[in-house]
């Protein structure tokens, strides 16, 4: 499967576009729509150009196939689409291997998926904080996960 249009939206709504480089919630160089490193393989730095937002689109859709390669081989069922770009959503923000660890991940496996659902709420931390935007983006990821 690939990303759909909404699922690109879904993603870029709770990255939110920078221009410049920051450091995320995590310390992490990142630009563009979270991206923290480019199609090179070259980390991201505080010391790199800015890059207009195009550009953050196609370091994004080239990031994307990672992860869609990722959640097609960890998900053992069947998928819609809405799993899927939530599922992506998901692995972009917090990584392929905390999604292959998770509980949500086994309860989706097992066809869990209210249980699975669930689980997108409790990944709502960094640096050991809750944040408000991560509350939001588990809230709406469930969401779109259960339509």
């Amino acid at each position: 499967m690939k990303t759909s249009d909404n699922g690109k939206k879904l993603i870029k709504k709770y990255e939110g576009f920078s221009s410049t480089p920051y450091l995320c919630h995590a310390k992490v160089p990142t630009i563009g729509y979270g991206t923290t490193y480019y199609p090179n393989g070259k980390a991201v730095t505080l010391k790199d150009t800015p890059i207009t937002e195009k550009q953050a689109d196609e370091m994004l859709s080239f990031m994307l196939v990672k992860y869609e390669n990722a959640v097609s081989r960890y998900a053992s069922v069947q998928l819609t689409q809405n799993q899927f770009d939530v599922l992506l959503s998901f692995c972009y923000n917090v990584g392929q291997s905390n999604l292959l660890s998770s509980t949500l991940l086994k309860k989706l496996n097992n066809k869990d998926y209210k249980g699975a659902s669930n689980e997108f709420l409790k990944w709502n931390k960094s640096g050991g904080k809750v944040l408000q935007g991560l509350v939001n983006r588990r809230k709406d990821e469930r969401e779109v996960f259960l339509k």
